[in-house]
């Protein structure tokens, strides 16, 4: 309880004596290209593997003379859609970016530089974290969309190619019977994830005391949090918005 205090009250503070619209924005810039563009390729591998791995496994799992081959497409496109592109990538997401972050956010305290900034009158909460929560923000579903088609295009890619299923099924499969909202849903979900995933693992950075160990330690506890409060919001939104 005294941690889930202390992380409100520093959600709080972003938001106090904040600096001038143009730093916020030259700094938000920075770190999208940081959290956004370095994780591209990242993104990008496990995607078409994730799509491709999912799409032979389907096959494998439905095989039978009753079941029509675009069935594998159609369920490679929801399980894609509703959790593998948004909470499986935001796993990944925590490890390179939020372990990122509290490691950044834990060597500035630890060589004072929080501190400098304090001296100074400047509120170092919203100064340096805000603009990383407002990148990711931004950034993740973004990638979440990229995610999304790089996916579908692995699995249609190995899918075509082995033999699976041919071209003109798996495209049927993905148009049959679609759901728009399953999209608004997936984006809902990369709004939370990389919220939770900036805030926690910038709360376990700033508040890092000690040494070289202890950032480790920091940026271990930032990826361990970020991944359990992902896998509890995506029950509590599941249960929200489709149950």
């Amino acid at each position: 309880m005294k941690d889930l205090g202390q992380y409100m009250i520093f959600l709080g503070n972003l938001f106090v004596r904040r600096e001038t619209f143009g730093t916020y924005f030259k700094l938000t810039i920075q770190e999208c290209i940081n959290v956004g563009y370095n994780s591209l390729l990242i993104v990008t591998i496990v995607s078409i593997f994730m799509g491709a791995v999912t799409t032979i496994q389907t096959a494998s799992n439905l095989i039978g003379p009753f079941i029509p081959n675009y069935v594998i497409s159609l369920v490679v496109r929801d399980m894609t859609v509703l959790e593998l592109s948004p909470t499986i990538m935001a796993i990944i997401f925590a490890g390179k970016v939020g372990s990122n972050i509290a490691g950044e956010l834990g060597t500035m305290r630890i060589s004072e530089q929080i501190d400098a900034l304090e001296v100074m009158g400047i509120n170092a909460n919203s100064y340096l974290v805000l603009p990383k929560v407002i990148a990711c923000v931004i950034m993740y579903p973004m990638l979440v969309i990229l995610s999304i088609f790089l996916t579908l295009w692995g699995g249609y890619l190995v899918g075509t190619v082995t033999g699976i299923i041919s071209s003109a099924d798996y495209l049927y499969g993905i148009r049959y019977e679609f759901i728009e909202f399953n999209i608004t849903f997936a984006i809902i979900k990369a709004l939370v994830f990389s919220f939770l995933i900036a805030s926690i693992s910038a709360y376990k950075g700033f508040y890092t005391y000690g040494g070289a160990l202890e950032v480790g330690r920091a940026s271990t506890a930032a990826v361990t949090n970020s991944c359990i409060a992902i896998l509890f919001a995506d029950y509590l939104l599941a249960q929200l918005l489709l149950g």
